[in-house]
């Protein structure tokens, strides 16, 4: 957004906006002075929820969730069609009754009203209270508009629910009841009403709501007792027809006769396998050459005796042989043959063969007879576990039956014990649930603060905001182009200098340049001139040119002024300039004047021309004519090649492009080419083509934004 047009723009409409305002302020200063004062009256209810004083359990745990969820349907519940109708109720009959003490006078349509009439709409009124019935519109289609009635009196919903404000603050144990009006006794009466009668209302309720619970609980309870009698009933007469007290344990003792007999086979097992190799082990050994058991004192045993009967047989040849020295020496070899034989049997056999050989013998024996034992125990142990097997298998078609009724009576015993819950939890709400009371009344009290500064400040502010709105909404809207940064954005193009709005007429350049008024407008109109003089000189000037266009988008845009403008600027620095322009109601100048204009196409024809001063005009054709019609393309450029050695520059004004086969053609000979914009302007979309054409010319200098107002 341009702030600097903002701010323009609200220059522009200052007067509006301090007016405005003011104006707003005072409507408002009017009103709001006579406006009555309110008076506020507040009346507050503890509820019970959050004060342990009145827990009957003191360490009971707050559900805080819970409990704002409470608080809230409390106060939702205030605000009630049916509430509010009440408490319209109280405050009709109130000052029907009692009219020197109404709260406000009685509306002008009951002056029509007889006594009689009177009775007879309190009465209706009073119906309705005790009914607790909801007014709606259909109460207007009676013999009286019990629903109009009440809103001639300020009662309606709408009224008394727009003053009320009920709430309840933070954690607190209380709700706030809180009424503004005119009157502090109405705001008394109303707060107080309404407590009085919400309190007796929601008590009624709740009650109501616990009985018609406790009912449908206590039928509950009574249909799942029933179910769970049932359930029960059809697991003890299972039990009783099949002769089973307890299932569950006599399996699991039968099965654990059956693990501790199959226990004592396994170790039966094992003693019949270890006894038989311990049998097997012990007859090898009998069988065998073992050392320890055989030995080798058979073999030695008949040495010794061999030796002893040579011995005997030497002792008795020695006696019989009249005791020869031989007969001696023999003797004496034998006997210590006998000795050296006696003495290896003694080293070599340490234990008796005979004892070891004995007592394997005798443990063959026992383990022989052991081993008969533990083969006769199997047969016991095998009849014992057939039975057992028998006894365990017969209790397998009762256990899923049985499991099933177990599984429904324990369900039916559960469902049953949650009702019971349920039960007795809703019988504790009701003798210890919610306990609404008073704790405040609602008094009469002071005036509430004035907000007509309030008022005023926002009136003025607002109008303010709604005038700086309107006037942005203007800037944002409008799309005119109104200053040279807006016009190179849109044209993608440099623009090179802005001329202001002159906004005079039939006034020569002359006077224009050698005034000396002091006129701001022709100070700023000469000092853009100049500046777009000089950067004209410097394109033209580096590049060796003399031929300028300076066309438009559309006609009007006061390309013609400029293009006079120029030249007659080019002028003042000596130089000699054409112009081939159109008309332009100026007075003949003297020196670095303008002078008499003369005829392009005669120019083209003749090739002559006069030059009287430094500038000289050629005018165009007023028919709108083809140059390319007038003459070749050949002879055109001649002319132009004439035309540059006898002036320095050659401006020259250029149909707007809008024309655009005239603008075309004219281009065809420039060198530089100028656009120029009028301020305040619009593109329009067919433009865009043209803005693009005239960009990608190879001499296109930029833009000249002319027409612009208040511009310093």
């Amino acid at each position: 957004m341009n702030f600097k047009l903002f701010l323009r723009q609200a220059l522009r409409f200052k007067w509006l906006i301090i007016l405005l305002p003011i104006s707003v302020v005072l409507i408002t200063f009017f009103f709001v002075r006579r406006l009555p004062q309110q008076y506020i009256s507040e009346a507050r209810i503890s509820t019970g929820l959050l004060d342990p004083s009145k827990k009957v359990i003191s360490n009971e745990t707050v559900d805080f969730f819970a409990v704002n969820q409470q608080f809230a349907n409390i106060v939702e519940k205030f605000t009630m069609k049916k509430i509010i109708n009440i408490l319209s109720y109280n405050l009709i009959l109130h000052d029907l009754d009692n009219p020197k003490q109404a709260f406000k006078p009685l509306p002008e349509s009951f002056e029509s009203y007889t006594a009689a009439d009177k009775n007879e709409i309190m009465g209706k009124f009073r119906k309705k209270l005790n009914d607790k019935a909801i007014l709606t519109l259909n109460d207007n289609k009676g013999k009286y508009k019990l629903y109009q009635i009440a809103a001639e009196m300020g009662y309606s919903e709408d009224a008394l629910v727009a003053d009320l404000e009920v709430n309840h603050a933070g954690t607190s144990d209380l709700i706030t009841v809180s009424f503004a009006s005119e009157n502090p006794s109405l705001s008394a009466y109303v707060v107080n009403t309404l407590s009085t009668e919400f309190i007796s209302n929601y008590t009624t309720d709740v009650s109501l709501n616990q009985n018609s619970s406790a009912k449908i609980l206590d039928s509950l309870l009574l249909v799942k007792r029933k179910m769970m009698d049932a359930k029960n009933e059809q697991l003890s007469n299972f039990k009783r027809t099949k002769g089973v007290l307890n299932l569950s344990e006599q399996s699991a003792t039968v099965y654990g006769q059956i693990s501790q007999y199959e226990s004592q086979r396994a170790e039966a097992m094992r003693v019949i396998q270890s006894n038989a190799g311990a049998i097997a082990t012990i007859e090898s050994k009998l069988r065998g050459s073992d050392g320890f058991i055989n030995g080798s004192s058979r073999t030695d045993n008949r040495e010794i005796i061999n030796v002893k009967r040579q011995l005997q047989l030497a002792n008795n040849a020695f006696i019989d042989g009249g005791f020869k020295a031989s007969d001696q020496r023999k003797i004496d070899s034998l006997n210590r043959i006998l000795s050296t034989r006696s003495a290896t049997n003694i080293d070599e056999n340490v234990l008796d063969p005979r004892s070891s050989k004995q007592n394997l013998v005798q443990q063959k024996l026992a383990l022989e007879i052991a081993l008969q034992q533990a083969r006769s125990s199997i047969r016991s142990i095998d009849g014992e576990l057939s039975v057992l097997r028998g006894r365990y298998s017969s209790m397998v078609p009762f256990d899923a039956d049985i499991q099933n009724y177990e599984r429904d009576a324990e369900l039916a015993t559960k469902d049953y014990m949650t009702a019971l819950d349920r039960f007795n939890q809703n019988k504790t709400d009701q003798r210890f649930g919610l306990n609404l009371e008073i704790e405040q009344l609602g008094l009469p009290g002071n005036p509430k603060p004035s907000k007509n500064v309030l008022y005023l400040a926002g009136s003025g502010v607002g109008s303010l905001g709604l005038c700086l709105g309107f006037i942005f909404l203007l800037v944002i809207v409008d799309s005119s182009i109104k200053d040279a940064k807006q016009l190179q954005i849109v044209t993608k193009s440099s623009v090179i200098g802005n001329v202001n709005s002159l906004e005079v007429k039939e006034k020569n350049f002359r006077d224009i340049w050698n005034d000396k008024s002091n006129n701001k407008k022709f100070t700023v109109y000469k000092e853009q001139i100049r500046s777009l003089r000089f950067e004209i000189f410097n394109r033209m000037e580096a590049e060796n040119q003399k031929i300028l266009g300076i066309t438009s988008l559309a006609s009007g845009a006061g390309k013609t002024f400029i293009s006079y403008s120029l030249a007659y600027a080019f002028a003042l620095t000596g130089k000699k300039v054409l112009l081939i322009a159109d008309d332009l109601p100026t007075h003949v100048s003297e020196e670095k004047g303008l002078v008499a204009s003369q005829s392009f196409q005669t120019f083209l024809v003749k090739k002559s021309f006069h030059t009287e001063d430094l500038i000289t005009i050629m005018n165009k054709s007023h028919e709108r004519n083809s140059l390319l019609e007038i003459q070749n393309l050949m002879n055109l450029k001649n002319g132009f090649d004439i035309l540059k050695k006898e002036f320095d520059y050659i401006i020259i004004d250029i149909n707007a492009l809008s024309d655009v086969n005239i603008s075309k053609e004219w281009l065809l000979f420039t060198e530089k080419s100028l656009a120029v914009f009028e301020y305040g302007k619009t593109i329009k979309e067919d433009e865009n083509s043209l803005i693009g054409y005239i960009r990608e010319q190879p001499g296109f200098v930029g833009w000249i934004l002319n027409k612009v107002t208040n511009e310093k």
